[in-house]
């Protein structure tokens, strides 16, 4: 292709590709994220937008472009939605997409064929080449795969590489291929049930089909005969082979673990609730470490784990009530269902129930480390008819989950490298708590049965490619088949740990699995699952998450092989690529390599032998992490990994990514394109990103900031991540570009930006996401030079943070213009202090509620100020430590220290809310400011209001005259503003209005006499 622009690089449907991308969000059986965790992945739309508008060639004209959007990504509608909450049914109006190919179950079919064919066209008949060197889950090869494109995914990361294996490669070698399905399932009513419904036999049609293999209410010999007979015939594709043998490592694991998942009293066993526990410091009693004794609370069913010290005080004795009554309602019920149903946990430590001594977190931590923390089983979860019930453990059942251990060595002894008993990384780690308390060995973070149980499944698995050999299986299938089964055993490590928690929501699994977030913190009580059973936490369950995402495999038959390579992205050596798209690591945002050696350890026990490509990925004992000698490795800024020197290990970071950047432009053809996906919006991580791209040769020409996180997401409240990612395109800088001069470079911005921003404001875009969006048009001015000089500074450069410090000014001037008119303005506005700039930013899009840290510091240095500065020197903010001051939640786990006082140091002021005008209670706000500053206009407000309530109008006129207030237009926006931003009704609403009639109707009179002036009312009767 020539260098003619993209459509990326000229129009995007932004707004239906963020709709499809929050959708897709939801999106659970069948997707790829559900094949095993992986951090950070990005939604299937987003990527296969980005790699169609890049690949393709802007048309030249909107009527083109827009039919081509339109194929892609439909037409955004309004749909009503009727829910109720409490007691009432209310409607809500929801966009949705209607047509196009990015929407979840709607990316086959004609459109698709369409865009395949046009992408082969703009590339001479061929398919062209997509490169990702940071490839993790796959989502970008796998879209580059199926609009027809030749995928190159890379990543250094063991696990992300095998990752990429069961997404892109063996679903693509096996798609439309099938085998029969092996005997010991065509025997198996159930099995064979499912599969025939699964082609879409129902009602007579599929007891039809049930009566051909056999199985009819009288069994007879016949029945097996009939079976055999029919076996060859009943052919299956690569989801049900997964399907199958899934199920046979189910049932030899059956026979081996049953008798240590005891059944009592005939109820099915559902799950085990445990507690760590460690001897008290002053009576030495053993205090079960607890965060809450509530085991269900719902409407309809309270149930709580009582609690008394026993006879001899040297324990507890643990108890059982059914129908816990209800004490009130709303916030009485909530506090005294928090007192009923305490832990021995707290913040400061636990508590001892039999002398009331308390020990600290750090006497935990040294108890911990010293190896005295044990285990209690607390209760068990039992399947009735009604749903799940509660009961004490018996004698046997714990004897059992002992006796576990006794098996260890017999069960480890036929598996590759034993026991997991591979190091955990230190304390210092990202993300990591656990190695605090003595949590040394990856083997450390199961129990003896889980341990147990997932050395079993890891055992059966392997013996499963020799019985398919026998079967007759062929090589690629068998290596398939196996891999995906290594695959649902780490799926069972995640729901099979001790750090994994009781999840008591009606509509989840029961078991919250050990990354529900990128991080392993230290927990005190936990679930236990019964991996043989189909309750949460089994290993059905695992298998049949992997088969339909196996069920889909159909989509890549014809699609072109993928290329899977172990390597890093600094020395990938991969040339020539029509596109490079990659989302890469941010910085310190996840330890990837030491969050995933969870998963390495397992699956370099279930794979060794299966193939030498295998082999010698996971030749390590661990993933790879950073390697000194060569200064290659893992890209993460951690300073763990270079001794605790933080400038080290950020420089370090900064370099392999400007590496990278040059890797990137030496793989791409002349006219190719680099589009890279940043979702951090720290403006240091910006600055180094830029910085890093210009040097290795590249100019920035768009970015468009696509919504792809739910808003609940965990790392969303308190880190710097974006709700949006920025996906920036940029093409190769010609060699011959001289420098450029900083006026020129501004006034180029300015021009280029001004419609972009009316773009990304009509399309929805709000927030700091705004902000950032605007990086991308901007840079082009700045990135087309190797560097910029100042004009009126010989010998002097302008960097890249001063360049976009201009650019995050001119954009929130912008903001601020459309706040100040209500959205009814397009000019930018000027000359208005930092201060108020801030103010309306944050009261615009969070009001007086509770805001994301990250969000507020991103506005904080947009306008020159600090989040400190603001809640310190300014009394501008206030900081509620990642809990709102009227939250509701009752969650007990909430009292609970999940770690020491630096973890809770961590969580600390994760949320900030703006003060109101009445708690601004400084003596001198309003007449003066910190730092020798001029006085914020809002702070002149906020000081007329105290003044107002008062009731003394003559200090009212006097402050306005004195302050030059009255005839202010800018004064007269920002209080007309408030106004609009304030409740309605509310105190402060009335306050804003009755000063601004004041000054409407008396603006040039100021020969009042003194009044004492009510609230409101009578401010407004003196009118």
């Amino acid at each position: 292709m020539t260098d003619t622009p993209r459509l990326i690089e000229v129009a995007f449907p932004l707004k239906q590709t963020s709709i499809d991308s929050v959708h897709e969000k939801n999106v659970r059986h069948g997707h790829i994220s559900t094949l095993h965790i992986w951090p950070a992945r990005r939604p299937l739309a987003a990527c296969r937008a980005a790699l169609i508008a890049t690949l393709l060639p802007d048309p030249g004209n909107k009527a083109e472009r827009d039919e081509i959007y339109r194929r892609m990504a439909g037409r955004v509608v309004e749909k009503v939605k009727t829910k109720k909450k409490g007691g009432k049914v209310i409607e809500e109006i929801k966009e949705e997409t209607e047509g196009g190919i990015l929407h979840w179950g709607r990316e086959s079919g004609e459109d698709l064929d369409w865009f395949r064919q046009k992408i082969r066209e703009a590339y001479g008949g061929r398919a062209p080449k997509v490169l990702d060197p940071f490839a993790g889950g796959g989502a970008i090869p796998l879209e580059a795969m199926r609009l027809g494109c030749e995928a190159t995914a890379i990543d250094i990361n063991p696990v992300a590489w095998f990752i990429l294996k069961c997404t892109l490669e063996y679903p693509q070698k096996l798609a439309g291929q099938t085998e029969p399905l092996p005997d010991f399932v065509v025997k198996d009513k159930d099995f064979m049930e499912s599969f025939f419904k699964a082609q879409g036999y129902k009602g007579k049609a599929l007891e039809k089909q049930l009566e051909k293999l056999g199985f009819t209410d009288d069994s007879t010999d016949q029945q097996i005969d009939l079976i055999e007979a029919e076996t060859a015939k009943l052919e299956a594709n690569l989801a049900w082979h997964v399907r199958a043998w899934g199920w046979w490592v189910l049932q030899q694991a059956k026979a081996e673990l049953e008798p240590f998942y005891p059944v009592v009293d005939e109820k099915p066993t559902v799950a085990y609730l445990w507690a760590r526990t460690v001897k008290c410091k002053n009576c030495r009693a053993t205090i079960p470490l607890l965060k809450t004794r509530w085991l269900c609370k719902k409407d309809d069913k309270r149930v709580l784990l009582t609690m008394e010290p026993n006879e001899d005080r040297t324990g507890v004795v643990f108890g059982i009530q059914q129908n816990v009554p209800k004490k009130g309602s709303g916030a009485t019920l909530r506090a005294n269902d928090k007192k009923l149903g305490a832990g021995t946990m707290s913040r400061s430590g636990t508590a001892c129930p039999c002398c009331g001594a308390i020990m600290t977190m750090e006497d935990l931590r040294i108890e911990g480390q010293a190896q005295r923390l044990g285990l209690r089983m607390t209760s068990v979860v039992i399947s009735e008819e009604k749903g799940k019930d509660y009961r004490l453990p018996t004698d046997s059942e714990i004897q059992v989950a002992v006796s576990a251990e006794r098996e260890l060595k017999s069960v480890f002894s036929e598996i590759p490298f034993g026991i997991p008993n591979e190091p955990l990384p230190g304390k210092e780690a990202l993300g990591f708590r656990v190695p605090l308390y003595g949590f040394d060995e990856w083997c450390k973070l199961f129990t003896s049965r889980q341990l147990l149980a997932l050395g079993t499944f890891v055992k059966l698995v392997r013996f499963s490619s020799e019985s398919m050999r026998a079967y007759h299986y062929d090589s690629k299938w068998i290596e398939a088949v196996h891999s995906l089964l290594a695959l649902a055993v780490d799926k069972l490590s995640d729901r099979c740990s001790s750090l994994c928690q009781p999840d008591p929501t009606p509509t989840q699994s029961g078991v919250i699995h050990v990354f529900h977030r990128f991080a392993l913190p230290m927990n005190w009580d936990f679930i236990e699952g019964v991996t043989i059973e189909s309750f949460s936490g089994g290993f059905l369950g695992a298998v049949e998450w992997i088969a339909k995402v196996m069920d889909q495999s159909s989509a890549f038959k014809e699609c072109p092989e993928p290329k899977v390579i172990a390597s890093s992205a600094i020395n990938s050596n991969q040339k020539k690529f029509d596109l490079v798209i990659t989302d890469p690591p941010y910085y310190d945002a996840i330890a990837y390599s030491d969050l995933m050696d969870f998963f390495y350890v397992w699956l370099r026990r279930s794979l060794y032998g299966i193939s030498p490509e295998i082999d010698k990925a996971f030749h390590g004992k661990l993933a790879p992490k950073w390697n000194h000698e060569q200064e290659d490795g893992e890209l993460i800024d951690d300073s763990s990994r270079f001794d605790g020197d933080k400038t080290k290990s950020k420089a370090v970071y900064e370099d392999g990514m400007f590496r990278v950047f040059q890797s990137c432009f030496h793989s791409l053809e002349s006219h190719g394109r680099l589009v890279i996906v940043f979702a951090h919006k720290h403006p240091d991580a910006w600055e180094t990103l830029v910085s890093a791209i210009i040097r290795a040769g590249f100019v920035v020409d768009g970015s468009w900031p696509i919504q792809t996180e739910m808003g609940n997401r965990t790392r969303a409240l308190s880190s710097a991540a974006l709700s949006s990612s920025v996906w920036l395109v940029c093409k190769k800088r010609p060699i011959t570009t001289r420098p450029g001069w900083d006026n020129r470079v501004l006034d180029e911005m300015r021009e280029k930006i001004s419609d972009r921003l009316r773009d990304f404001w009509d399309a929805g875009i709000r927030g700091p996401d705004f902000v950032w969006a605007a990086t991308g048009p901007a840079m082009e001015a700045y990135s087309k030079y190797p560097a910029v000089k100042k004009a009126n500074e010989p010998g002097q450069l302008m960097p890249v943070s001063e360049f976009l410090s201009q650019v995050r000014r001119l954009v929130l001037e912008f903001v601020v213009g459309r706040v100040l008119s209500m959205e009814g303005r397009t000019e930018e506005v000027s000359n208005l202090d930092d201060i108020t700039t801030y103010y309306l930013l944050h009261r615009h899009d969070f009001g007086m509620d509770d805001a994301p840290i990250g969000a507020c510091i991103l506005y904080a240095i947009s306008c020159g100020l600090s989040d400190t500065a603001l809640a310190d020197q300014y009394d501008i903010l206030a900081r509620t430590k990642g809990k709102s001051t009227d939250d509701d939640d009752d969650d007990d786990e909430d009292t609970a220290a999940e770690d020491s006082a630096d973890e809770v140091e961590e969580s600390s002021g994760s949320k900030v809310k703006l003060k109101t005008w009445m708690q601004r209670k400084r003596k001198n706000m309003g007449y003066e400011a910190p730092g020798g500053r001029s006085v914020p206009l809002i702070d002149q407000i906020h000081r007329l209001m105290h003044l107002w309530k008062a009731g003394d109008v003559i200090k009212v006129d006097e402050y306005l005259d004195d302050h030059a207030l009255r005839n202010n237009a800018l004064f007269q926006q920002v209080l007309q503003s408030l106004i609009e931003l304030s409740s309605a009704g509310s105190d402060e609403r009335a306050l804003l209005e009755s000063i601004s009639n004041h000054i409407g109707v008396r603006g040039k009179d100021t020969g009042y006499r003194q009044t004492e002036l009510g609230f409101a009312v009578e401010a407004n009767s003196a009118l």
